[in-house]
């Protein structure tokens, strides 16, 4: 299921491309710029190292009724929750046509009774749910980027704000943030306002990512992370795959202070 924002002008995006090469597809805006790879032989895999720190959601909600992602990219994050999640409604808000378009290149799949795709800013759809708990989600996966890197308007107060209003009561959102830009200080303590200091943060082994997990309601802790184990219904491919971050995310994790 798609939607497009009706009655607004139709904005320009920058195109991205994809290349091939080793039995693997990557998704640029630039070759400096690696937004999103697949293994085509395995295309529901997660290839980035940051993809995989962002599923340590599971450490905190092991059975999310309803997903939203924020930045479709090739759809990593989706395909692995569609196809390890069976029970889950997935949402998901690309800003970009262009992105979008590219979704059968990835092998995004089409389901209608479990996917909604939604061309729009991210920070516009969180602002404009309504009110009923039945939007409500219990995981946001904020991975919003383009050209210019960082999507700004995902990094505001009124943003973090919005976003905590969309989640159910206990619900938590993932953040992928860039710890070497200059802002990083400031929007990490944006989120930690917004969720009144509730707040845990783990680097990525690769490049600068910078992974902040928020939750609404009841209160995390580095022992909770340690002690959990939110893989053991899972296949031994799904174990195979997560395990080793999941553990690295329990000794390197951090409270945002």
């Amino acid at each position: 299921m798609s939607s497009t924002p009706s009655g607004a002008s139709e904005p320009e995006f920058d195109a991205p491309f994809v290349f091939s090469a080793d039995g693997r597809k990557s998704l640029y805006f630039t070759f400096d710029q690696l937004q999103s790879r697949m293994c085509s032989e395995h295309p529901t895999q997660l290839e980035l190292d940051y993809t995989r720190t962002m599923m340590g959601f599971l450490l905190f909600e092991r059975q999310p009724a309803h997903i939203a992602i924020i930045g479709l990219g090739g759809g990593s994050l989706l395909k692995f929750c569609y196809h390890h999640l069976p029970d889950t409604r997935l949402t998901v808000i690309e800003i970009n046509p262009h992105v979008i378009a590219l979704r059968r290149e990835f092998e995004v799949p089409d389901d209608a009774a479990r996917i909604t795709m939604v061309c729009a800013d991210g920070a516009d759809f969180v602002r404009t749910l309504p009110p009923a708990p039945s939007q409500r989600y219990d995981v946001l996966l904020v991975d919003g980027f383009d050209s210019r890197g960082q999507a700004a308007s995902l990094c505001t107060q009124r943003f973090y704000d919005d976003a905590f209003q969309a989640l159910s009561p206990e619900g938590i959102m993932v953040a992928n943030l860039h710890h070497d830009i200059p802002d990083h200080a400031l929007y990490t303590q944006r989120i930690r306002r917004s969720y009144d200091g509730n707040v845990l943060e783990v680097a990525s082994k690769e490049k600068s990512n910078s992974i902040l997990f928020a939750r609404k309601g009841r209160g995390i802790s580095v022992d909770e992370v340690r002690q959990s184990d939110p893989l053991e219904h899972f296949p031994p491919e799904v174990r195979t795959e997560l395990q080793r971050e999941f553990s690295r995310i329990g000794w390197e994790i951090r409270p945002v202070t």
